[in-house]
């Protein structure tokens, strides 16, 4: 017998038919394009692409020429390495390309278990870590490694004195995102990497969500994270490039072989245009970081009180301590899948972190690890800003996502309306 929660889910799923969308639709009238998933990703700025352009067309050639061409390319690359480490306050010959987020991960935490194991096997995570992050870890498992998953709290901090303890003799590596692309919370970065330097311990950050929110500086209060990550396209730059800081010194594996490229740790012929392009990308979001998450913390708190109003609400994620543009709520007696695809024919593009839609009724991994009871986190919705973004969006959202939610928990054999809602 399927229990409460699945059923729930498959009633939803199948009522969310032309005649319920229809009648949102007469009620909301005229609808329009809000996109409000900029931690998926982000659209490409028009200066992003003038600088991809000449290396798709006239200067097509192999950085490792000689010629011409070939050198030009090698000039954009340089380049681009260059505008990284300014950005970052790194040295260049710290900055290695990758093909996104997910690869510079797995080169990490890989790359430094496998370089490092004679020394010992055991790796420090958490486990609202992205699956870039989590799935190595459990691969290494496989092969001999020991990890350790720190909770967090109800917000998803890890305690850096929690952290400190877990240390061992053979720990080798740890490894604590700078920011959740969830629930947005920002985790105490600088205190663990005080933490991870004075064991001795080489630190990783995966820090794809935090770059053009918040200043990084390598060389200054950052100085004792040895790697971190980013994706180009999660700051208005191409997908299918990103890049691995990893500090000088640092003990780590080659990670994939065949060329020199990369001073021989990843190996193929560089995607000059991507890598261009995010050079640009990052020049462009760290040129005005204070001024622009301003901007963004504005119409995100005023989206945030608007929604709160809404009954048998929570905001997930620590309510000061987090990214600028994000926002993650859970609405009891709601189906997460349901509430997207009737935002989605509103118009609004925004995520949840229900699974549902991939065929499984688990919760969220990192919902689940902040203690979100699994039957309010299936009905969770994220939603996060960015320059897509205006005011008038907001007030969309806050006419529509009100009444998206009524019509659906109106189906609900589980809704009894109250006015309570959790700040």
């Amino acid at each position: 017998m399927p229990d409460k929660n699945e059923s729930f889910c498959r009633a939803h799923n199948k009522f969310i038919s032309g005649e319920l969308l229809f009648s949102l639709g007469v009620l909301m009238g005229e609808n329009r394009l809000v996109y409000m998933d900029h931690a998926a990703t982000t659209f490409i700025k028009q200066e992003v692409v003038e600088t991809m352009l000449p290396f798709l067309k006239d200067h097509f050639g192999n950085p490792s020429s000689l010629y011409s061409i070939g050198r030009e390319g090698k000039e954009a690359v340089e380049t681009a390495r260059e505008k990284l480490a300014k950005a970052l306050g790194a040295s260049p010959e710290e900055i290695y390309f990758t093909s996104g987020g997910t690869e510079s991960d797995n080169w990490a935490v890989k790359g430094t278990a496998f370089a490092r194991r004679k020394k010992g096997k055991h790796i420090i995570t958490i486990p609202i870590e992205h699956h870039a992050v989590l799935y190595p870890c459990k691969y290494l498992e496989t092969k001999g490694f020991d990890v350790t998953y720190l909770p967090v709290d109800e917000y998803g901090l890890v305690d850096p004195a929690e952290l400190e303890a877990a240390i061992r003799e053979d720990t080798i590596l740890i490894s604590v995102m700078y920011a959740n692309n969830e629930i947005g919370t920002i985790e105490p970065i600088l205190e663990i990497g005080k933490v991870a330097g004075e064991h001795g311990v080489p630190f990783h950050t995966d820090a794809v969500q935090a770059i053009g929110n918040f200043s990084l500086d390598l060389k200054g209060k950052d100085r004792d994270v040895n790697m971190l990550s980013l994706s180009a396209h999660k700051f208005y730059g191409p997908k299918g490039i990103g890049a691995l800081y990893i500090r000088e010194g640092t003990e780590i594996d080659s990670y994939i072989h065949g060329g020199a490229q990369e001073k021989r740790k990843r190996a193929g012929t560089e995607n000059v245009a991507g890598i261009a392009g995010m050079g640009k990308a990052i020049e462009l979001a760290t040129a005005n970081i204070e001024k622009h998450a301003e901007k963004i913390r504005k119409m995100r708190d005023r989206l945030r009180k608007g929604i709160m109003e809404i009954p048998h609400c929570r905001l997930n994620g620590h309510p000061e301590r987090r990214l600028p543009g994000n926002l993650n709520f859970s609405f009891e007696y709601i189906e997460g899948e349901s509430l997207l695809l009737m935002l989605d024919q509103m118009g609004i593009c925004s995520s949840t972190g229900s699974a549902c839609s991939s065929g499984s009724l688990d919760p969220s991994h990192v919902l689940s690890a902040i203690g979100v009871p699994p039957e309010i986190a299936q009905g969770s919705l994220r939603l996060t800003l960015g320059d897509a973004n205006t005011e008038e969006d907001v007030d969309y959202v806050l006419e529509v996502l009100p009444q998206v939610v009524e019509k659906l928990r109106a189906i609900s054999p589980f809704y009894k309306p109250s006015d309570v809602c959790e700040k």
